[in-house]
């Protein structure tokens, strides 16, 4: 079992002991999947990028399986206004990019952004480095079962402007999934779920774990959302 109450240089290790049945495909998912069914931007090759971490964090909540997000405070600099997993860049004290260093920036900066307890959190898995362009982040996708839950708010308004779940049925329910349209011509999926549009690299991400967890319903991929230039 994984805890993880010290993020600053403490043990940070992956678990699946004890995960609810519910997991299973997830896990399976995460194990078998390759980087380029993910997404067609990858890390580059030659090393360069900032190093980063998401927290992929799942709950049980009155409605079932649910995840965790946050909206992105629309003063920020990059992706403002934009729903995301709690994420960002590691810091020196996370340790080594490459081995525990994301587990624990994940858990880090899921506590900073969110107020969430990471002693309550179970590292179970991670997803292959992915790559944000416009930012120039590679990110690597940490995996959580949210043990024992604790309370979440907004920590810093600079930073973060809500804090909130969306159960799994909301977002496999195919009323809620769309194609967004960026004004540079890229399409994505997107889910209009808890009065947020959830789209770019993470609503990527979500679109590929439903799918290759087996969770994905059929939608209506002709349903576009245009989104603002300024995005």
């Amino acid at each position: 079992m994984t805890r993880a109450s010290n993020t600053q240089g403490g043990p940070v290790t992956l678990s699946k002991e004890g995960l609810p049945a519910w997991l299973d495909p997830v896990v399976h998912a995460v194990e078998t999947v390759r980087p380029g069914q993910l997404s067609r931007f990858l890390p580059p090759e030659n090393g360069t990028g900032r190093q980063s971490a998401v927290l992929i964090l799942f709950g049980e909540g009155e409605r079932g399986p649910e995840l965790l997000l946050m909206e992105r405070a629309s003063s920020l600099r990059s992706h403002a206004g934009q729903p995301s997993f709690p994420g960002g860049a590691l810091d020196p004290e996370d340790g080594d990019p490459h081995t525990d260093g994301p587990l624990r920036a994940a858990l880090r900066e899921a506590e900073e952004e969110t107020g969430l307890d990471p002693s309550g959190v179970q590292l179970f898995g991670v997803l292959p480095k992915l790559y944000i362009p416009v930012s120039e982040f590679v990110v690597t996708p940490v995996l959580g079962w949210w043990r024992e839950p604790s309370p979440v708010r907004v920590v810093d308004p600079n930073e973060t402007a809500r804090v909130f779940t969306v159960p799994v049925a909301d977002l496999t329910d195919p009323a809620n999934r769309a194609t967004t349209i960026h004004p540079s011509g890229h399409r994505g999926p997107a889910f209009l779920v808890e009065s947020a549009l959830v789209w770019g690299f993470t609503a990527g991400i979500i679109d590929r774990l439903l799918h290759f967890a087996g969770w994905e319903r059929p939608w209506d991929r002709q349903k576009q959302v245009p989104l603002d230039w300024r995005s």
